[in-house]
């Protein structure tokens, strides 16, 4: 569900006293977006947004949430927009930022 390993190149790149600072700005951008989708998504732009999602997503490890947006993301482009579920795509990034918040705190991350 997390890339580890991602985590620990990016702090590497970054620095980790920075590297707080980057998963706050990850977690508050990210919050927002989803959010927004929660509700009632627009579905001429929730291929971008998913796409946006999945670039996010990637750079910070969260690997399984990455691979449903991308799902999303070819649906839309497919012309399915109306077809893409939220629900498992919303509740594995909560699942995902659980799990990546306890490894930080926990010092789990490599």
């Amino acid at each position: 569900m997390i890339d580890w390993k991602r985590i620990k190149v990016l702090q590497d790149e970054i620095g980790k006293d920075d590297f707080p600072d980057i998963v706050e700005i990850f977690v508050e951008e990210v919050d927002e977006i989803i959010q927004s989708i929660g509700g009632a998504p627009d579905l001429e732009t929730l291929g971008d947004t998913l796409h946006a999602l999945k670039g996010s997503a990637l750079n910070l490890g969260f690997s399984a949430f990455a691979d449903l947006c991308q799902q999303g993301e070819l649906r839309a482009a497919d012309g399915g927009a109306q077809d893409v579920s939220l629900a498992p795509i919303l509740q594995c990034y909560a699942q995902s930022k659980d799990i990546f918040l306890a490894g930080i705190v926990n010092a789990k991350c490599p």
